[in-house]
């Protein structure tokens, strides 16, 4: 009989999500607020931003959109951060990436108070997060987290592999594995027998940004395979790192693309909302 990998459904678990931090929010007498900072017309950008703006809406969280013209300035943009920090109606304030060429990104983000920080990239947030301090943590590991825990509740003594070491996701992904007592490797573009390596892991996380890289042979019988990736073919057709075709005759649970991890990264950033009200 040929076996076919449980398909991590990222869409049901954020709808839940969604549903438990609006019944939360119905309850308060001031909703939490967050505002959405875009610079410039990236068309994708424009896609995340009204999806997070849907899921806004469903959360009961209330949504600022502040649009500023690709040619604003690195001092327009961080003034209006910093209006926005000052403003005790924001709770929450994402500044979307990736921003035009020529703009320090870095500087940018780090003048977010840390407080607001609701992508958990700043300084003091990181921090937080390896030293097993409560903060906000950034969107993306800790939905994907989410979806590894949907299969298998206790990670204790598993071997992790996460290949990707961006800070945006592969090193807090890291850290979170770590924390739930998982043994972490970190593997990236220089790492040597990268496959070998992978085809160690009880649970293997791919961020790496290459469509279909990760192949069966890669993948250890009945690991957990979460692909974080998000890649659009030569078709328009949408894939993510993981060969999923060829992945799920071997791994025992895999989240798709889309449908996977994608969803849950916005329900993130509605509960990092709600945490940042609170």
């Amino acid at each position: 009989m040929e076996h076919t990998a449980q398909i991590i459904n990222g869409k049901a678990v954020s709808d839940r999500l969604l549903s438990e931090i609006a019944a939360k929010t119905a309850a308060m007498a001031t909703p939490p607020g967050l505002a959405v900072v875009l610079v410039g017309d990236n068309p994708a950008s424009h896609i995340y931003v009204a999806n997070k703006v849907k899921a806004c809406a469903k959360a009961g969280i209330r949504s600022l959109e502040h649009r500023l013209p690709a040619d604003a300035t690195e001092s327009e943009i961080k003034g209006l951060i910093e209006t926005l920090n000052a403003d005790p109606e924001i709770d929450g304030i994402l500044l979307q990436l990736p921003l035009p060429d020529g703009l320090d990104s870095d500087m940018l983000i780090q003048t977010i108070s840390p407080d607001k920080d609701v992508d958990g990239l700043t300084i003091p947030n990181i921090g937080k997060l390896v030293a097993g301090l409560d903060g906000l943590v950034p969107c993306t590991p800790q939905g994907s987290m989410m979806l590894i825990k949907e299969v298998c509740p206790d990670l204790t003594g598993k071997h992790a592999v996460v290949i990707g070491r961006s800070l945006l996701f592969g090193k807090p992904m890291a850290q979170l594995l770590l924390a739930a007592n998982a043994t972490v490797t970190t593997a990236h573009s220089k790492t040597a027998d990268l496959p070998e390596i992978c085809k160690q892991a009880d649970i293997l996380v791919a961020a790496v940004g290459r469509p279909k890289m990760v192949k069966a042979d890669w993948v250890k019988k009945g690991a957990i395979v979460i692909d974080v990736g998000i890649n659009r073919l030569d078709t328009g057709k949408l894939c993510g790192d993981v060969d999923f075709d060829e992945v799920s005759s071997i791994a025992s649970a895999i989240s798709p693309v889309p449908g996977g991890v994608g969803p849950m990264t916005i329900a993130c950033l509605m509960a990092n909302t709600l945490k940042a009200h609170q």
